[in-house]
């Protein structure tokens, strides 16, 4: 089954691209993957065409054939155990944001019992749905829980530190990985092009920063001037006309101006000097340095907070290029924990 799982993930990827394109000749299974990314606002405004799009394109890239066998080359392929039911709790903070687990169970010969949140708007399941057409073995081992998760043998779970609490409790007693929340910071020297500039606005707004791999701080050198910054990243200008964006930018700033808080406003960011690295929707944080090597040493005591940080400097935890962070590889897994070598370890 792992061989033919392989197969139709591979063909998967290439519908995920056909998805994007614009051929008025797709095929079926593209057509209603195009047609989902139309119309899955209506049910969740975060989830434009767009940023549904532009998730199609990050899988598309990722499920090559070349991607993928790369990926589980690093695993053994004996699948000599009994297959496991692995609860997978899914949130629905961006499009797919589950996708990597329940590929991860297949591709481990597991079945996935897919508990998913109520803003994904069922296009993880028209995901998985096409990925049985193409393998109809798969139809017995994919399963969603419409109520509370039953029968599983193992559970991986994703949602906010309130929530992981109570996954850590429930829990307890199954082989388990629990996420929290993570951010993605961003570490500048200062020296940055204009054109890296504006690849890290891709990392702050793409899905308007609900990511866990979206910039939520800047750490900047003393005395950094914001001019360049502004100027880079206004072709992100049009999230303000998104009206949960907005809505958000305006509560902020409201507040922020009620409180006298000091801050900047380009008019679609508001940006404030602050010690935490997780920010509001329509925010950024930013915290100055003098002693580069000291901030090194911070990320590194806060590695349970970061997902990925950008930067040139090499020696960057969890470094990433500018532009890069909603174009994770396979093997680029959520808070560093290996799910593969996790679910190969189920017996």
């Amino acid at each position: 089954m792992v061989n033919s799982s392989i197969s139709a993930i591979v063909k998967l990827g290439n519908i995920f691209e056909e998805a994007c394109s614009t051929s008025e000749n797709l095929s079926a299974e593209a057509t209603l993957l195009a047609e989902a990314a139309q119309n899955c606002h209506i049910h969740n405004p975060w989830f434009t065409q767009v940023n549904i799009l532009e998730s199609y394109k990050a899988w598309g890239k990722a499920l090559s054939q070349e991607k993928v066998e790369r990926f589980i080359s690093n695993y053994d392929q004996q699948n000599s155990h009994t297959p496991k039911v692995v609860g997978i709790i899914s949130a629905g903070n961006i499009p797919l944001v589950g996708l990597h687990d329940i590929l991860s169970v297949l591709l481990c010969g597991h079945k996935p019992l897919i508990k998913l949140s109520g803003r994904d708007g069922g296009l993880t399941k028209l995901v998985t749905d096409t990925l049985i057409g193409l393998e109809p073995s798969l139809q017995e081992s994919i399963v969603y829980a419409d109520d509370r998760l039953k029968g599983y043998d193992a559970i991986i779970a994703t949602g906010s530190n309130n929530s992981a609490r109570y996954f850590e409790y429930y829990f307890a007693k199954y082989p388990h990985i629990i996420r929290k929340n993570r951010n993605g910071v961003a570490l500048l020297s200062g020296n940055e092009t204009s054109e890296q500039l504006a690849l890290l606005g891709n990392d702050i707004f793409t899905y308007f920063g609900l990511g866990c791999r979206s910039v939520s701080k800047l750490y900047v050198p003393k005395g950094y001037n914001f001019n360049a910054f502004f100027k880079a990243i206004e072709p992100w200008s049009h999230v303000a006309m998104h009206h949960k964006y907005a809505n958000n930018h305006a509560y902020n700033r409201a507040i922020w101006l009620i409180d006298q808080v000091p801050h900047l406003d380009n008019d679609f960011l508001l940006v404030k000097q602050s010690s935490a690295i997780a920010s509001p929707i329509a925010t950024l944080f930013f915290e100055e340095y003098e002693d580069q090597s000291a901030i090194i040493e911070h990320l590194n005591q806060n590695l349970n907070q970061l997902q990925c940080v950008v930067s040139k400097v090499a020696e960057a935890p969890f470094r990433v290029d500018f532009g890069q962070t909603q174009q994770p590889e396979l093997w680029d897994f959520a808070d560093g924990v290996d799910t593969m070598k996790f679910l190969k370890t189920l017996r």
